[in-house]
């Protein structure tokens, strides 16, 4: 099994399903709500058990129900909690709207994530024994650089999540083995809006990057090579968040696993479109025997097709 530790945030999503995202102060009536355990690290924490890594989690919840919830719904997916702590005060909440097309805005309220600022040396000590330790950015942005630097002398894969998109600094850059950025978080970092041309200025800074690109697939950039762009099935959406912690997860699991990059990416991207067809992001990510169904019978997942 491939060893994954996440360094990263866990939040309650407040789930709100509209039929259209409201404007700014406009107020509109929506369908239904839903709290759904989440956070972009916990979200790639529970992607990475479910598509077969062997997965522990660093950060923290808060002393509230939330928290407690959180750290369960960790635990139920077999994602080791030993060292996920927990902070005075409320957790992370992100409040979420989803429309009708799936697509989704949010708002993240730190709250324990904020608590979070460095490494203990349990810490250190777990990053050690992982195959890889996957970062995103919302968490204070000194434990990230931090865990990066670490994992790095530890000889240890770094995956990096650059969201929410924000300058990133030349150490945490310096310590990055894969970047994965979306399309939209490719060009704030670049100033460029074409995904191959973003690619090709981001691997200045770091060996490989991978950009998704939604419903239009991926593109896997390394140095020295073209680009490669990976189609994703064809699906219809229900709700969107968290597809991209999904792919992250499955992505990390597979390459870990010797998977060739292209066939990692496209195995990744079916993980990503059996989530988009259910609602919520924790609760809607795929077990290993799904993906792995859905990869070998792409109809499974063409059959309900736009």
């Amino acid at each position: 099994m491939t060893s994954i530790v996440v360094l990263g945030s866990t939040n309650m999503d407040l789930v709100t399903y509209v039929p259209r995202a409201p404007a700014l102060g406009e107020t509109v009536t929506g369908r239904s709500f839903r709290t759904v355990p989440g956070g972009k690290g916990a979200n790639q924490a529970v992607a990475a058990a479910r598509a077969g890594g062997e997965v522990a989690m660093i950060g923290a919840v808060g002393a509230d129900d939330f928290g407690a919830r959180l750290r369960s719904t960790l635990e139920h997916c077999a994602v080791d909690t030993d060292l996920l702590r927990t902070a005075e005060g409320s957790s992370g909440t992100a409040h979420v709207v989803v429309d009708d097309e799936g697509g989704n805005a949010i708002v993240v309220v730190p709250g324990a994530n904020g608590t979070v600022t460095s490494l203990t040396q349990g810490d250190e000590a777990l990053i050690a024994t992982a195959d890889a330790l996957l970062l995103q950015l919302e968490l204070p942005l000194s434990v990230v650089v931090e865990g990066a630097v670490t994992a790095r002398r530890l000889g240890v894969r770094t995956v990096l999540t650059p969201a929410p998109a924000q300058p990133l600094p030349p150490e945490l850059l310096a310590a990055t083995d894969l970047l994965v950025p979306n399309e939209h978080e490719a060009a704030a970092l670049t100033g460029l809006t074409d995904p191959r041309a973003a690619a090709q200025a981001l691997l200045r800074d770091v060996p490989e990057v991978v950009v998704t690109l939604g419903a239009a697939g991926s593109l896997y950039a390394v140095r020295g090579a073209e680009p490669v762009a990976v189609p994703a099935p064809r699906v219809r959406a229900v709700d969107t968040t968290g597809a991209g912690d999904t792919f992250v997860g499955a992505l990390v699991v597979a390459l870990g696993e010797g998977r060739p990059a292209p066939e990692a990416l496209a195995w990744a991207q079916t993980a990503a479109a059996l989530s988009v067809q259910r609602e919520g992001a924790s609760t809607s990510m795929p077990y290993r025997v799904e993906i792995e169904a859905a990869f070998l019978s792409p109809h499974i997942l063409e059959a309900d097709a736009v």
